[in-house]
């Protein structure tokens, strides 16, 4: 299955890509296209959190998301897809949301990588203060709507990110409460101006998977690296 990826990353690489424990936050337009990435390039234990159901908006640009599945609980239609990509894989699906409430319960420690996909402002800087506190390694994706350019897609050190929006909201934040992430970490993020559209945040695949995909790059480039 994994002939492939073995052939251009070496069999001890493939080994410790299989034996590390990773958790997505948000699986939508974002995070869904990294689940894949991740179980086609060999993760074996993923957790996917995300409390929404399918919506006939979302069938866009949302992996899961098809005329079939509209209703349906968004990690529950995502774990199936994805055990049948590798029926053996460790794929848990928690349909919760991460707040306040619920943050205790999700033993972050557990983890190696932590995935950040979530769109709420205030839950998504609860993650990143939560996710710097502990030793797994963190990656997070920044506002993936209204762009047009997929070559604009790239990745900087959070307080390096520039153009973004919802980066500026994040460090806003962080400056007003005076609280900071204990650490530095990398965001996906497009430098492209938002192309504003009525008050519908609109976005598209094209652009959504590309963010997706280079947070699973990320954590593969992360394993790979280190011996």
């Amino acid at each position: 299955m994994f002939q492939r990826a073995e052939q251009l990353l070496g069999t001890d690489a493939m080994k410790r890509i299989g034996a590390q424990r990773v958790i997505i936050f948000g699986v939508g337009g974002v995070g869904s296209w990294c689940a894949e990435a991740l179980v086609r390039t060999g993760i074996q234990h993923l957790t996917l959190v995300d409390f929404d159901r399918v919506d006939v908006s979302n069938i866009n640009r949302q992996l899961m998301a098809t005329s079939q599945t509209v209703g349906q609980v968004k990690v529950d239609v995502l774990r199936e897809r994805l055990l049948a990509i590798n029926p053996n894989a460790d794929i848990t699906a928690l349909p919760i949301l991460f707040n306040e409430e619920s943050a205790p319960s999700f033993r972050l420690e557990d983890y190696d990588y932590i995935i950040d996909a979530i769109d709420s402002l205030k839950d998504k800087a609860l993650l990143i203060e939560q996710a710097c506190q502990i030793k797994a390694r963190f990656f997070s994706s920044m506002g993936a709507a209204l762009k047009l350019d997929p070559t604009r897609v790239q990745v900087a050190e959070f307080w390096k990110v520039k153009g973004d929006p919802l980066a500026r909201a994040l460090r806003n934040r962080f400056k007003k409460q005076q609280r900071f992430p204990k650490r530095k970490f990398k965001c996906v993020f497009s430098d492209e101006s938002p192309q504003q559209v009525g008050e519908v945040k609109g976005s598209l695949v094209q652009i959504t998977a590309v963010f997706g995909m280079t947070l699973a790059s990320l954590v593969i480039q992360d394993i790979t690296s280190s011996k």
